[in-house]
């Protein structure tokens, strides 16, 4: 009988619900899924935002059921995106944070 990973070591997965998604978003996401205690990124609706364009910035807005909401924005475009998780806030943040420096 084989034996199953421990949940920590099993990397997430990335839902794609939509057919759009910020430009650069998809990497970084891909990327969140292999963060240990993240379970599943799931990209929600795309809006335009007022303002200059900017880089791409992701930050945790509100805690969920299971996780946090997401904010992205870029380019006059804004994203929301579902993250189910054992993270705490503050670490998740930093996770993205780090993803961002490295892209």
């Amino acid at each position: 009988m084989a034996r199953k990973k421990p949940p920590e070591t099993t990397p997430g997965r990335l839902v794609w619900n939509h057919s759009t998604h910020i430009p650069g978003l998809i990497p970084v996401l891909t990327r969140l899924c292999n963060v240990p205690g993240v379970k599943t990124v799931t990209p929600g609706r795309l809006a335009q935002a007022k303002g200059r364009p900017l880089p791409l910035t992701i930050r945790v807005t509100v805690p969920i059921v299971g996780g946090f909401k997401l904010q992205a924005r870029s380019s006059g475009s804004v994203q929301e995106i579902f993250v189910v998780t054992s993270l705490a806030e503050d670490e998740l943040q930093n996770a993205i944070d780090q993803l961002l420096a490295d892209s």
